[in-house]
């Protein structure tokens, strides 16, 4: 069993979250409870990346009651997963993340898709066989529906292909 703070030397920035990675990573048996000062999701969601055996992630505060950091590394050593109760709570509670082309219609979506080839308006309608007009109507509103930037030094259809991609 490993018992690792997130926050150790030189910077106590990250370095025990870090360690515990390596230890997961290099020593897959070995158990490890990380400890924290708060509760952050981002990190514990590093924590368990890949498999969620052996592995626990508790405030500081948790583990003042012996009784309760001897049950977590029991059931850690054992293969469990102990998560800390107000993380679970945190996850539950927060807003999905948005994907920014959920709103997009099929033929929307495919109007994009041919955008990412480096299709031109033009390219776009014989490929679906739709008028130009068309294709500039689909792709006026993807572009209002992804909500990008107007201003004149930005290209919206290269912002709109790179949302695209990023999925």
């Amino acid at each position: 069993m490993a018992v690792i703070d997130i926050r150790m030397p030189p910077t106590h920035t990250t370095e025990g979250l870090v360690a515990a990675q390596e230890i997961r990573r290099r020593h897959p048996q070995v158990g490890t409870l990380v400890l924290s000062q708060y509760v952050e999701v981002e990190y514990a969601l590093k924590l368990v990346d890949g498999t969620s055996e052996r592995v626990g992630y508790l405030l500081k505060e948790r583990i003042a009651d012996v009784s309760d950091l001897v049950s977590a590394l029991e059931r850690v050593a054992a293969g469990g997963t102990v998560v800390e109760p107000s993380l679970v709570s945190e996850l539950l509670e927060a807003p999905a993340a948005r994907d920014p082309l959920a709103e997009l219609t099929p033929r929307e979506r495919e109007v994009l898709a041919l955008m990412a080839q480096g299709r031109t308006d033009r390219g776009i309608a014989e490929e679906l066989v739709v008028t130009r007009k068309t294709v500039e109507a689909h792709v006026r509103s993807v572009l209002r529906k992804l909500d990008l930037p107007v201003d004149a030094g930005e290209n919206r259809r290269v912002h709109a292909v790179l949302a695209y991609l990023r999925r």
